[in-house]
């Protein structure tokens, strides 16, 4: 009985399953109105057509050229100083001139600057010391790879701060004691 019921079961739900499918195929075919008159078909345009060679009655007359218009003389060249005869003797090296120094574009207000510098010093020192407190041997490639770019940004900070560029100091401290905060674990 329980095997009978089985079957009933299983049967039951093959059928369950195919009756979409079933159900699906009986309206296939797609739905016309049988009374609906034929599209109707424009006229054709009309037709243009070019006349050929043999039906021009006579050429156009030929267009005369207009004479070129006449040259006008060539001024002459102003004369160009001749260089003086080079002294006997050693040759004497060329003197360039004195170029100013670069100046740095400062964005930071002169009065702040100090203030600035110091906390972007304050930066890499928390994220010197969050470094300094990572065991290098522990890490796994990843984060080896993000301790290294912490310390590249820590140094390239320096440089940018010794070179007046608070902004990129700034930003290069930042990304730094981030990278660090999040080695550490913090």
């Amino acid at each position: 009985m329980k095997r009978r019921c089985a079957q009933f079961v299983s049967v039951l739900s093959v059928v369950v399953l195919l009756l979409p499918l079933v159900s699906g195929c009986a309206r296939a075919h797609a739905k016309t109105a049988p009374d609906a008159p034929p599209l109707e078909m424009p006229e054709p345009p009309p037709r243009n057509v070019e006349p050929k060679a043999t039906d021009v009655l006579a050429p156009a007359p030929p267009v005369e050229a207009p004479e070129p218009a006449p040259i006008a003389p060539l001024r002459p060249r102003p004369a160009l100083p001749r260089p003086e005869p080079a002294p006997s003797g050693p040759p004497r090296p060329v003197e360039e001139p004195a170029r100013p120094p670069a100046t740095t574009l400062q964005t930071t207000p002169t009065g702040a600057e100090g203030e600035v510098e110091r906390t972007i010093r304050t930066v890499l020192a928390r994220a010197t010391a969050d470094l300094n407190r990572i065991d290098y041997r522990a890490l796994n490639a990843d984060a080896r790879t993000q301790y290294d770019t912490a310390k590249r940004f820590v140094s390239q900070a320096q440089d940018a701060l010794r070179e007046k560029n608070l902004v990129f100091a700034r930003n290069l401290a930042d990304k730094a004691a981030s990278l660090a905060a999040q080695l550490a674990g913090r």
